[in-house]
């Protein structure tokens, strides 16, 4: 936080999912999702802290008990404590660098980092056809399929399938040339997470911090 200049959130999901705040640091992992494949993988690299950007325990606030007695739920709090494992979040001050994290990080593995502006959502890109715009973003991003509603563009790593899918259906049938391409949340996001392990390996000189991609949670037949 003092590196970032970052305040003090008085209300933040960014809070230890387990491990405990004092115990020794063996190295560090960033991730997207501490999936039970990336806790497993931290624990070979001797790496028992986990930075990760999305939740533990499948809901925002991370309350292991929102479905009580959960079989899985107790299995993955039993593995990092197993191997004394330290999870602790990093969504809200993530966001709340300059530049954003996750933004910056994506900009960077496009190769879009001319067209970036802090602060700014919107970029401007080169004049392209929205086939050469899908397969940028599949190759650069390592996506197996792009959901794609053809040309303006509008890319996201997800949507709500009954508002904006709905939209931009409406939309075309008036006319409009607006498109649409999903990437998929973990895959839209992990670049920030990976461009993370630059912005602190400097600032941890005596510890090795790598990236465990957690990966796209779904299979494609």
């Amino acid at each position: 936080m003092k590196e970032g200049e970052l305040a003090v959130k008085k209300v933040t999901v960014d809070t230890l999912k387990s491990g405990k705040p004092d115990q020794p640091v063996t190295g560090i992992v960033t991730t997207m999702f501490p999936t039970i494949p990336v806790i497993e993988e931290a624990v070979k690299r001797n790496s028992n802290f986990i930075i990760a950007h999305e939740p533990t325990f499948y809901n925002h606030l991370d309350n292991p008990e929102w479905v009580p007695d959960n079989a899985v739920v107790k299995q993955k709090q039993q593995l990092p404590e197993k191997h004394k494992i330290a999870v602790w979040r990093f969504h809200d001050y993530c966001h709340s660098l300059s530049p954003d994290a996750i933004s910056y990080g994506v900009a960077k593995k496009l190769n879009w980092l001319p067209y970036f502006k802090t602060g700014q959502n919107i970029l401007t890109l080169p004049t392209q056809s929205l086939r050469q715009l899908v397969q940028h973003l599949k190759s650069s991003l390592g996506i197996e399929v792009a959901e794609t509603e053809k040309p303006e563009v509008l890319i996201v790593g997800e949507v709500s399938e009954w508002e904006t899918a709905e939209y931009i259906r409406d939309a075309r049938a008036f006319g409009s040339n607006m498109a649409l391409i999903v990437l998929g949340h973990a895959q839209s996001e992990e670049p920030g997470m990976e461009w993370f392990v630059d912005w602190l390996q400097p600032k941890l000189p005596n510890l090795k911090v790598t990236h465990i991609p957690s990966g796209n949670p779904f299979v494609w037949l």
